[in-house]
């Protein structure tokens, strides 16, 4: 009777031993592991701009739109802009844009609450009814708003700081940035725009846009922006681009530059 007992206890271990065997081989379930700090963390370029502020380096354009001063007397920029077209451009084509805006958004008193830039980044749900209108007076509103920035009296030379370092990486010299540019707005095909960006990899790159768009369409952050637009230069150029573009560099406004450069 106990050798019988013994050998069913033997039978039950054995059992028991392989039992755990065989469930010690099978796959676990793969524990689920809370994503890294810069898996939930980091934007991309591209999401982090829509939150910049891209009118002035501290705050967007607010709707109805207004008409800003010129930072400088009309003929400031005389030694290469004169007075006339300072005058024109400003009171006459800045206002123009300035007025078209605002009348097509009377039409829609739900878009009246909006900044310029939210609406220029989001064309595709502006109606249609006035989405070009919005397109191009808006955009001609908010980059010569940039533009009379970019410009001093006092300004003009080489970038210092931070930009002219970034510069100096990318392009290799002040002086091949400056070719590259002044190539992209004089290729510019009509009327439009040439810029230095910072693109939606974080990386400075010069672009052109026509007519009146602006780079944040593209998901990109404008630093510097000339006007090739005829209005801006045809009074003292005619049709001399390429000298109106090169002249332009002994107005720039570095600081702004600098300001507008750091903004990430």
């Amino acid at each position: 009777m106990v050798r019988f007992l013994w050998k069913q206890i033997s039978y039950l271990l054995i059992g028991i031993s392989l039992f755990a065997l065989l469930a010690s081989c099978q796959p676990t379930a793969p524990t689920a592991e809370s994503p890294s700090s810069t898996e939930t963390s980091t934007a991309t370029p591209a999401q982090t701009t829509q939150n910049l502020p891209v009118a002035y380096s501290d705050r967007e354009l607010e709707t109805p739109a207004k008409l800003p001063p010129l930072p400088y007397p009309e003929d400031a920029l005389e030694k290469v802009i004169d007075a006339e077209t300072m005058k024109l451009h400003h009171d006459k084509h800045h206002a123009a844009y300035v007025k078209n805006l605002n009348d097509a958004l009377e039409k829609h008193p739900e878009l009246q609450n909006r900044s310029v830039e939210s609406l220029l980044r989001d064309l595709n749900n502006v109606p249609e009814d006035i989405r070009n209108t919005v397109r191009n007076n808006g955009g001609g509103h908010l980059n010569h708003t940039i533009f009379w920035q970019l410009m001093s009296p006092q300004g003009g030379g080489e970038p210092t700081g931070a930009i002219a370092t970034e510069i100096n990486q990318t392009f290799g010299s002040f002086d091949a940035f400056k070719k590259q540019f002044n190539e992209a707005g004089t290729k510019q095909f009509g009327s439009g725009w040439v810029w230095l960006v910072r693109n939606a990899q974080g990386q400075l790159q010069i672009v052109s846009t026509p007519n009146q768009d602006n780079p944040i369409a593209e998901g990109s952050y404008p630093i510097i922006g000339n006007d090739v637009w005829e209005h801006a230069y045809y009074l003292k150029y005619r049709n001399r681009r390429a000298e109106y573009l090169e002249n332009w560099w002994n107005v720039v406004n570095w600081s702004e530059v600098n300001k507008r450069g750091q903004i990430k």
